[in-house]
């Protein structure tokens, strides 16, 4: 990795999409960050100019979640929703998803989140999976980059106030 703050993304099979990305925070609180609704609300909405207007998870393994982005100029909305597949507490998350309006064919994604501790700072490894190379190559000409680095950057300054 080159700096802590920056977000790699790489293809490790023709289906998947994996983005690394080092924070200076514990893992525990880095895991709340992805599973907590007061928490993704600040922070899980992409470039500027949009909010995470929704935010429902039960969660718990087989419970359900939603996420409505809405942009704050024109309205335009995007929604996705999704199972929860697996929880270790504060180490893996494996959950589905699918937009409700994809933009790729197939039946969604799969994501698998694992944290790693190195020292007081957490490695994020996310792991997207896609249903065809197809799918994979589409998502990744979406800006996605752009939206989870402008995400994982708002992150940074919450972990920077728990440190303040």
């Amino acid at each position: 990795m080159k700096n802590a703050d920056t977000l790699q993304i790489t293809t490790p099979t023709d289906q998947e999409v994996r983005l690394t990305r080092l924070f200076d925070a514990p893992r525990a609180l880095v895991f709340d960050a992805f599973t907590k609704p007061e928490l993704l609300k600040r922070w899980l909405f992409g470039p500027d100019g949009w909010s995470l207007a929704v935010c429902d998870i039960d969660f718990r393994v087989g419970g359900k979640y939603r996420y409505v982005w809405k942009h704050l100029v024109n309205g335009q909305e995007m929604g996705m929703s999704g199972e929860i597949r697996e929880i270790v507490v504060p180490e893996r998350l494996v959950t589905t998803e699918k937009f409700d309006e994809a933009w790729y064919p197939g039946e969604g994604a799969i994501g698998t989140v694992v944290l790693t501790e190195q020292g007081s700072r957490t490695l994020l490894t996310q792991t997207l999976r896609y249903g065809s190379k197809q799918a994979r190559d589409i998502a990744l000409k979406t800006g996605m980059k752009d939206g989870m680095e402008a995400g994982y950057n708002r992150l940074d300054a919450i972990f920077a106030e728990t440190r303040s």
